[in-house]
Protein backbone atom coordinates (compact mmCIF):
# COMPACT_ATOMS: atom_id res chain seq x y z
CA UNK A 1 0.00 0.00 0.00
CA UNK A 2 1.26 3.48 -0.84
CA UNK A 3 2.44 5.34 2.31
CA UNK A 4 -0.02 8.22 1.83
CA UNK A 5 -2.91 5.81 1.30
CA UNK A 6 -1.87 3.85 4.40
CA UNK A 7 -1.73 6.98 6.56
CA UNK A 8 -5.15 8.09 5.32
CA UNK A 9 -6.60 4.65 6.01
CA UNK A 10 -5.11 4.67 9.51
CA UNK A 11 -6.58 8.10 10.22
CA UNK A 12 -10.01 6.95 9.05
CA UNK A 13 -9.75 3.94 11.36
CA UNK A 14 -8.85 6.17 14.30
CA UNK A 15 -11.81 8.40 13.59
CA UNK A 16 -14.05 5.34 13.41
CA UNK A 17 -12.79 4.11 16.78
CA UNK A 18 -13.39 7.51 18.32
CA UNK A 19 -16.88 7.69 16.81
CA UNK A 20 -17.67 4.18 18.04
CA UNK A 21 -16.66 5.25 21.52
CA UNK A 22 -18.84 8.33 21.19
CA UNK A 23 -15.87 10.45 22.12
CA UNK A 24 -15.29 14.00 21.03
CA UNK A 25 -12.04 15.65 22.06
CA UNK A 26 -11.40 19.37 22.00
CA UNK A 27 -8.64 21.61 23.36
CA UNK A 28 -9.18 24.73 25.44
CA UNK A 29 -6.50 27.28 26.31
CA UNK A 30 -6.86 28.30 29.95
CA UNK A 31 -5.75 31.83 29.12
CA UNK A 32 -6.28 32.48 25.38
CA UNK A 33 -4.24 35.69 25.62
CA UNK A 34 -1.28 34.05 27.34
CA UNK A 35 -0.85 32.44 30.76
CA UNK A 36 0.31 34.51 33.74
CA UNK A 37 3.94 33.89 34.55
CA UNK A 38 4.71 32.37 31.14
CA UNK A 39 8.42 32.42 30.29
CA UNK A 40 7.97 31.74 26.59
CA UNK A 41 5.47 31.00 23.83
CA UNK A 42 6.05 27.29 23.25
CA UNK A 43 3.31 24.72 23.78
CA UNK A 44 4.81 23.92 27.19
CA UNK A 45 4.15 27.54 28.20
CA UNK A 46 0.44 27.27 27.36
CA UNK A 47 -1.60 25.29 29.88
CA UNK A 48 -4.56 23.55 28.25
CA UNK A 49 -7.58 21.45 28.99
CA UNK A 50 -8.22 18.44 26.75
CA UNK A 51 -11.96 17.93 26.88
CA UNK A 52 -13.38 14.43 26.40
CA UNK A 53 -17.17 14.33 26.17
CA UNK A 54 -19.35 11.25 26.68
CA UNK A 55 -21.44 9.71 23.91
CA UNK A 56 -24.69 11.41 23.03
CA UNK A 57 -27.37 10.60 25.56
CA UNK A 58 -24.88 9.32 28.16
CA UNK A 59 -24.01 12.56 29.98
CA UNK A 60 -24.98 12.54 33.65
CA UNK A 61 -24.23 16.18 34.52
CA UNK A 62 -20.96 15.42 36.33
CA UNK A 63 -17.41 16.39 35.40
CA UNK A 64 -13.92 15.30 36.40
CA UNK A 65 -10.71 17.30 35.97
CA UNK A 66 -7.68 14.99 35.70
CA UNK A 67 -4.13 15.88 36.74
CA UNK A 68 -1.64 13.32 35.32
CA UNK A 69 1.50 12.54 37.26
CA UNK A 70 5.12 12.95 36.27
CA UNK A 71 7.02 14.18 39.32
CA UNK A 72 6.33 17.83 38.43
CA UNK A 73 8.85 17.32 35.62
CA UNK A 74 6.63 15.74 32.96
CA UNK A 75 3.10 14.46 32.37
CA UNK A 76 1.87 10.88 31.89
CA UNK A 77 -0.87 11.99 29.51
CA UNK A 78 -1.94 8.54 28.30
CA UNK A 79 -2.40 6.03 31.14
CA UNK A 80 -3.01 8.79 33.71
CA UNK A 81 -4.92 11.02 31.31
CA UNK A 82 -6.59 9.79 28.14
CA UNK A 83 -7.34 6.29 29.45
CA UNK A 84 -8.85 7.78 32.60
CA UNK A 85 -10.95 10.28 30.63
CA UNK A 86 -12.39 7.45 28.51
CA UNK A 87 -13.26 5.47 31.64
CA UNK A 88 -15.19 8.43 32.98
CA UNK A 89 -16.85 9.11 29.61
CA UNK A 90 -18.21 5.56 29.64
CA UNK A 91 -19.91 6.43 32.92
CA UNK A 92 -21.40 9.68 31.70
CA UNK A 93 -18.84 12.18 32.96
CA UNK A 94 -17.39 15.04 30.98
CA UNK A 95 -13.63 14.61 31.46
CA UNK A 96 -11.03 17.37 31.34
CA UNK A 97 -7.31 16.52 31.27
CA UNK A 98 -5.14 19.39 32.45
CA UNK A 99 -1.77 19.92 30.82
CA UNK A 100 -0.26 22.02 33.57
CA UNK A 101 3.12 23.75 33.54
CA UNK A 102 6.01 22.12 35.40
CA UNK A 103 9.78 21.99 35.93
CA UNK A 104 12.32 22.82 34.76
CA UNK A 105 10.75 26.06 33.55
CA UNK A 106 8.03 26.33 36.19
CA UNK A 107 7.88 25.86 39.94
CA UNK A 108 5.35 26.70 42.64
CA UNK A 109 2.91 28.43 42.45
CA UNK A 110 2.50 27.98 38.69
CA UNK A 111 1.08 24.40 38.69
CA UNK A 112 -1.45 25.44 41.35
CA UNK A 113 -2.30 28.57 39.36
CA UNK A 114 -3.10 26.34 36.37
CA UNK A 115 -5.12 23.92 38.51
CA UNK A 116 -7.22 26.69 40.04
CA UNK A 117 -7.89 28.18 36.62
CA UNK A 118 -8.94 24.77 35.26
CA UNK A 119 -11.57 24.34 37.98
CA UNK A 120 -12.84 27.86 37.53
CA UNK A 121 -13.08 27.36 33.76
CA UNK A 122 -15.10 24.15 34.05
CA UNK A 123 -17.44 25.65 36.66
CA UNK A 124 -17.88 28.93 34.79
CA UNK A 125 -18.92 27.08 31.63
CA UNK A 126 -20.81 24.31 33.44
CA UNK A 127 -24.35 25.29 32.49
CA UNK A 128 -23.44 25.75 28.82
CA UNK A 129 -21.90 22.26 28.79
CA UNK A 130 -24.70 20.46 30.61
CA UNK A 131 -22.71 20.12 33.84
CA UNK A 132 -24.00 20.69 37.35
CA UNK A 133 -21.76 23.29 38.99
CA UNK A 134 -21.75 21.30 42.26
CA UNK A 135 -20.72 18.00 40.62
CA UNK A 136 -17.17 18.84 39.52
CA UNK A 137 -14.40 16.66 40.93
CA UNK A 138 -10.64 16.45 40.65
CA UNK A 139 -8.52 13.34 40.19
CA UNK A 140 -4.73 13.26 40.51
CA UNK A 141 -2.05 10.63 40.05
CA UNK A 142 1.31 10.65 41.85
CA UNK A 143 2.60 14.25 41.66
CA UNK A 144 -0.72 15.09 40.01
CA UNK A 145 -2.23 13.77 43.25
CA UNK A 146 -0.12 16.27 45.14
CA UNK A 147 -1.43 19.02 42.89
CA UNK A 148 -5.02 17.79 43.36
CA UNK A 149 -4.63 17.62 47.15
CA UNK A 150 -3.05 21.08 47.12
CA UNK A 151 -6.06 22.46 45.28
CA UNK A 152 -8.39 20.68 47.71
CA UNK A 153 -6.69 22.32 50.69
CA UNK A 154 -5.75 25.72 49.20
CA UNK A 155 -8.82 26.66 47.13
CA UNK A 156 -10.61 29.98 47.24
CA UNK A 157 -14.08 31.32 46.49
CA UNK A 158 -12.94 33.50 43.60
CA UNK A 159 -12.47 37.24 43.34
CA UNK A 160 -15.85 38.99 42.97
CA UNK A 161 -14.05 42.15 41.76
CA UNK A 162 -12.09 40.42 38.97
CA UNK A 163 -12.50 41.79 35.45
CA UNK A 164 -12.32 38.24 34.08
CA UNK A 165 -15.60 36.48 34.93
CA UNK A 166 -13.82 33.12 35.19
CA UNK A 167 -11.73 34.48 38.06
CA UNK A 168 -14.89 35.31 40.02
CA UNK A 169 -15.78 31.61 40.34
CA UNK A 170 -14.84 29.22 43.15
CA UNK A 171 -12.08 26.71 42.46
CA UNK A 172 -13.11 24.28 45.21
CA UNK A 173 -13.54 20.72 43.91
CA UNK A 174 -16.77 19.00 44.96
CA UNK A 175 -14.99 15.67 45.40
CA UNK A 176 -11.40 14.44 45.29
CA UNK A 177 -9.82 11.24 43.94
CA UNK A 178 -6.16 10.58 44.75
CA UNK A 179 -4.25 7.70 43.14
CA UNK A 180 -0.89 6.81 44.70
CA UNK A 181 -0.49 10.52 45.51
CA UNK A 182 2.52 12.46 46.66
CA UNK A 183 1.28 14.17 49.83
CA UNK A 184 4.01 14.99 52.33
CA UNK A 185 7.12 17.09 51.78
CA UNK A 186 8.07 16.82 55.46
CA UNK A 187 7.64 13.31 56.83
CA UNK A 188 10.79 11.30 56.18
CA UNK A 189 11.27 8.68 54.77
CA UNK A 190 8.01 9.05 52.87
CA UNK A 191 8.86 12.20 50.89
CA UNK A 192 9.09 11.91 47.11
CA UNK A 193 12.15 14.11 46.86
CA UNK A 194 12.06 14.44 43.09
CA UNK A 195 8.59 16.01 43.18
CA UNK A 196 9.58 18.32 46.03
CA UNK A 197 12.74 19.42 44.24
CA UNK A 198 10.98 20.00 40.92
CA UNK A 199 8.18 22.00 42.55
CA UNK A 200 10.09 23.95 45.21
CA UNK A 201 13.75 23.91 44.15
CA UNK A 202 16.81 22.58 45.97
CA UNK A 203 16.56 24.47 49.27
CA UNK A 204 13.01 25.71 49.73
CA UNK A 205 12.01 27.78 52.79
CA UNK A 206 10.76 25.66 55.69
CA UNK A 207 7.44 27.49 55.77
CA UNK A 208 6.80 26.66 52.09
CA UNK A 209 7.58 22.98 52.68
CA UNK A 210 5.09 23.03 55.56
CA UNK A 211 2.46 24.83 53.48
CA UNK A 212 2.66 22.24 50.71
CA UNK A 213 2.77 19.18 52.97
CA UNK A 214 -0.91 18.69 52.43
CA UNK A 215 -1.55 16.28 55.29
CA UNK A 216 -1.03 19.38 57.45
CA UNK A 217 -3.43 21.57 55.46
CA UNK A 218 -6.66 19.54 55.59
CA UNK A 219 -9.63 21.35 57.12
CA UNK A 220 -13.38 20.85 57.38
CA UNK A 221 -14.12 22.22 53.90
CA UNK A 222 -11.72 19.84 52.13
CA UNK A 223 -13.98 17.82 49.80
CA UNK A 224 -14.92 14.14 50.27
CA UNK A 225 -11.97 12.03 49.21
CA UNK A 226 -11.20 8.61 47.73
CA UNK A 227 -7.61 7.35 48.03
CA UNK A 228 -5.98 4.41 46.27
CA UNK A 229 -2.42 3.14 46.82
CA UNK A 230 -0.40 -0.10 46.84
CA UNK A 231 1.82 -1.57 49.53
CA UNK A 232 4.52 -2.32 46.96
CA UNK A 233 4.84 1.28 45.81
CA UNK A 234 8.56 1.94 46.20
CA UNK A 235 8.45 5.39 44.54
CA UNK A 236 5.72 7.05 46.64
CA UNK A 237 5.18 5.03 49.82
CA UNK A 238 1.54 4.37 50.82
CA UNK A 239 2.14 6.31 54.03
CA UNK A 240 1.46 9.40 51.90
CA UNK A 241 -2.16 8.30 51.47
CA UNK A 242 -2.38 7.16 55.10
CA UNK A 243 -1.24 10.55 56.39
CA UNK A 244 -3.82 12.36 54.27
CA UNK A 245 -6.56 9.93 55.27
CA UNK A 246 -5.77 10.42 58.95
CA UNK A 247 -5.95 14.19 58.49
CA UNK A 248 -9.31 13.87 56.74
CA UNK A 249 -10.60 11.73 59.61
CA UNK A 250 -9.43 14.29 62.15
CA UNK A 251 -11.22 17.06 60.23
CA UNK A 252 -14.37 14.90 59.92
CA UNK A 253 -14.19 14.94 56.11
CA UNK A 254 -15.81 11.85 54.51
CA UNK A 255 -13.01 9.67 53.18
CA UNK A 256 -12.31 6.18 51.87
CA UNK A 257 -8.84 4.61 51.63
CA UNK A 258 -7.85 1.46 49.73
CA UNK A 259 -4.33 0.03 49.92
CA UNK A 260 -3.72 -3.04 47.77
CA UNK A 261 -1.13 -5.66 48.69
CA UNK A 262 0.42 -5.93 45.21
CA UNK A 263 1.21 -3.44 42.47
CA UNK A 264 3.87 -0.79 42.12
CA UNK A 265 3.71 2.87 41.18
CA UNK A 266 2.17 4.49 38.11
CA UNK A 267 -0.29 1.68 37.39
CA UNK A 268 -3.15 3.79 36.02
CA UNK A 269 -6.23 1.59 35.56
CA UNK A 270 -4.03 -1.49 36.15
CA UNK A 271 -5.78 -3.39 33.36
CA UNK A 272 -2.89 -5.87 33.03
CA UNK A 273 -2.66 -6.60 36.76
CA UNK A 274 -5.45 -9.03 37.70
CA UNK A 275 -5.14 -8.52 41.46
CA UNK A 276 -5.27 -4.75 41.10
CA UNK A 277 -7.58 -4.28 38.13
CA UNK A 278 -10.65 -4.17 40.35
CA UNK A 279 -9.80 -0.84 41.92
CA UNK A 280 -11.74 1.27 39.34
CA UNK A 281 -14.86 -0.71 40.23
CA UNK A 282 -14.38 0.22 43.88
CA UNK A 283 -14.07 3.85 42.79
CA UNK A 284 -17.27 3.52 40.76
CA UNK A 285 -19.14 2.33 43.86
CA UNK A 286 -17.81 5.32 45.79
CA UNK A 287 -18.96 7.70 43.06
CA UNK A 288 -22.35 6.05 43.14
CA UNK A 289 -22.53 6.65 46.88
CA UNK A 290 -21.76 10.34 46.30
CA UNK A 291 -24.70 10.56 43.90
CA UNK A 292 -22.65 11.80 40.93
CA UNK A 293 -23.15 8.81 38.63
CA UNK A 294 -26.88 9.25 38.08
CA UNK A 295 -28.42 11.99 35.99
CA UNK A 296 -29.93 14.73 38.17
CA UNK A 297 -33.70 14.58 38.55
Amino acid sequence: MHRRTFVLALWVCLLAVRAAAGQEVTEVALWPGGAPGAVGEAESDRPRLFVHTPAEGRANGSAIVIFPGGGYGGLAMDHEGVQIARWFNERGFAAYILRYRHAPAYRHPIPLTDAKRALRHVRHHAAANGIQSDRIGVMGFSAGGHLASTLATHFDAGDPQAADPIERVSCRPDFLILCYPVITFLEEPYVHKGSRRNLLGENPPAELVEELSNERQVFAETPPTFLFHTSEDAAVPPENSILFYQALRAAKVPAELHIYRTGGHGVGLAQRQPLLAGWPGVLENWLKGLGVLEKPV
